[in-house]
C-alpha cells in the first residue's frame, strides 16, 4: 500500500475539498487568509503532492508553488475563471457547480 497522499487547500472551502480529500485518505494542510511563499513553505508545500487553490484572488500563489517544487500537482477548485497567466501551470481547474467534491478528491487521490 502507498503512502498516503499530502495535500494542501489553500483558500476559503465551502464546497469541502478539504474533507473529501481528507475522506479519500489525503493529509491536508488548510492554508486561510493571505496565502505567501512563508505561509506555504509551513503548510509543507515542499513535501506536498498537491495543492489545491479555492480563492482565484490569491491565483498567483500557483506559480509560487510551481516555482518551489516541480513534485506538486497544481488544482482550482473554484467557481471563477482562472486568470490566463496561471493556466500554464495549472494541472487541472475545476468549477464545483460542475463537479461534486468528493468525485474531485477520488480522482486526483487514484
Amino acid at each position: 500500500m502507498s503512502a498516503p497522499m499530502d495535500a494542501i487547500v489553500a483558500g476559503p472551502d465551502e464546497d469541502g475539498i478539504a474533507d473529501a480529500l481528507e475522506a479519500e485518505g489525503a493529509n491536508v494542510a488548510r492554508i486561510t487568509g493571505l496565502i505567501s511563499r512563508p505561509t506555504l513553505e509551513e503548510a509543507g508545500v515542499l513535501e506536498a503532492d498537491l495543492y489545491v487553490l479555492t480563492d482565484i484572488d490569491q491565483a498567483t500563489t500557483i506559480p509560487i508553488v510551481c516555482d518551489l517544487t516541480d513534485d506538486v500537482r497544481t488544482v482550482v477548485y473554484a467557481r471563477r475563471t482562472i486568470p490566463e497567466f496561471i493556466k500554464g501551470q495549472l494541472d487541472l481547474a475545476v468549477d464545483p457547480k460542475l463537479m461534486d467534491a468528493a468525485i474531485v478528491a477520488e480522482e486526483l487521490t487514484s
